[in-house]
């Protein structure tokens, strides 16, 4: 199975058990050298190892206190600092997945602390050198972008 069916089967099993949301990877391809984030939070966590790079997730806020309330299991009307450790858990969570998907047992990765990155308007750039995966998926509450990057 190829890295991106890996991600989005990742990815949908992370959403159900933890979240009981269910989410769907789109047909839509993307690409170019930045998402524009408007109104969203990106929790991004850094791989080094035998493979060296950065995943991260970028939610809209309407999706992003969508997941907080599935990790919580109650209301989230705004985005605070629950809402910040949620998308940075699930950075943590898709990455230690990744982690496993690209390395043997996952001894030959290390991972980086989460962070977040949230505001009304930002860019997340890439690296220019690195192999770039973008994944969008749906779920109830909206669209949300998985984006794995791998040094070459």
């Amino acid at each position: 199975m190829e890295l991106r069916e890996r991600i989005i089967e990742s990815a949908k099993e992370i959403f159900s058990t933890m979240l009981m949301m269910e989410i769907s990877a789109t047909e839509d391809i993307m690409s170019g050298d930045t998402i524009p984030h408007i109104d969203s939070i990106s929790g991004v966590i850094g791989l080094a190892g035998t493979h060296k790079g950065v995943l991260a997730i970028h939610l809209p806020n309407r999706v992003a206190m969508a997941v907080t309330s599935g990790f919580l299991g109650m209301d989230v009307d705004e985005i605070n600092s629950d809402v910040e450790d949620a998308v940075g858990e699930l950075a943590n969570m898709l990455g230690g997945n990744i982690k496993s998907i690209l390395s043997e047992k996952g001894r030959d990765i290390n991972l980086s602390m989460p962070t977040t990155i949230s505001g009304r308007h930002y860019d997340y750039q890439s690296n220019k050198d690195a192999e770039r995966i973008l994944i969008q998926f749906r779920c109830e509450a909206g669209h949300f972008t998985v984006e794995l990057q791998l040094e070459k």
